[in-house]
């Protein structure tokens, strides 16, 4: 069996592969298949292409590490070896661990906002004249910021519980730090009875505060976040002009003893200039990522 033809073999199951990964997905896809065939169309009138797009394109939302897979597919028959399949299959875990740390930073960041919106509602509710217990629970209630631990705080509410208890143990949660201010001013209150809306507005002043220097370091990073992606990029840039001049880039690295030991030898010194770089951006940004 020739290379080229075990590639486009390592092809075909790749893509098998990640169309069974987005059988998982099948909701996703026939809303994307909607919306593709426009409004009014009948469900089987957008044809076998757009229905196949359809279902690619709830792949790359539900599970996008997975196109690392076609990619790398692309890269095996266009150089005519099955080196690259064995790359993807690597990259594979990687994008999605990175891809999961983005997306836990993300509900992170969401479920932060919502403590201090809590915050907000609550000292809101106790100036216009609530009881403290209403006022929490109504705000629970409407900005969702206890989350799973919401029965058990406003259980404490209604029925005369330890209510700082319930919230230190909400705050146990990435994001919902704040939660701890939250019971030491109810605890202070109820205990000192010291105003808890002044507490409040304190507690949210702070974590806004926060929150928005938190989001200024992140945008003053951003520009050293795109210098790292455009020298990762450099090299990929290099081997598709070097394939536009007709130079083989891929044949010399693929196929040739001396090309494949470039490629280990590069390969690694990018994984670790990536390393480093992030590494470097990372610490000056302090607890920004």
């Amino acid at each position: 069996m020739t290379a080229e033809r075990f590639s486009a073999l390592c092809v075909a199951a790749s893509c098998l592969l990640a169309l069974r990964r987005a059988t998982g997905t099948r909701r996703a896809s026939r809303r994307a298949a909607a919306l593709l065939r426009g409004p009014g169309a009948a469900p089987g009138s957008g044809g076998p292409g757009r229905e196949t797009a359809a279902r690619w394109w709830a792949a790359a939302r539900g599970r996008p590490e997975w196109l690392c897979l076609p990619a790398a597919g692309l890269i095996a028959l266009l150089g005519e070896s099955p080196l690259p399949l064995v790359a993807g299959a690597l990259a594979v875990p990687l994008a999605r661990g990175r891809l999961g740390a983005a997306r836990r930073r993300k509900e992170r960041e969401a479920l932060a906002g919502r403590v201090v919106a809590l915050c907000e509602t609550a000292g809101g509710e106790l100036r216009a004249g609530r009881q403290p217990g209403p006022a929490l629970a109504y705000a629970a209630r409407r900005t969702g910021a206890l989350g799973p631990e919401e029965a058990r705080v406003l259980a404490a509410v209604g029925f005369g519980g330890d209510v700082p208890e319930a919230l230190r143990t909400a705050a146990r949660r990435e994001g919902a730090e704040g939660l701890a201010g939250l019971a030491a001013c109810w605890q202070v209150a109820v205990d000192g009875g010291a105003g808890l809306a002044a507490g409040l507005d304190r507690l949210e002043a702070a974590l806004r505060e926060r929150h928005e220097r938190r989001e200024g370091l992140r945008a003053e990073l951003a520009g050293a976040w795109a210098t790292v992606a455009v020298l990762a990029a450099l090299p990929v840039a290099g081997i598709g002009m070097g394939a536009a001049m007709g130079a083989e880039p891929l044949r010399v690295l693929l196929h040739t003893p001396a090309g494949v030991a470039c490629l280990l030898l590069g390969c690694g010194l990018e994984a670790v200039g990536l390393w480093w770089a992030a590494r470097i951006v990372r610490g000056g940004g302090g607890d920004a990522e």
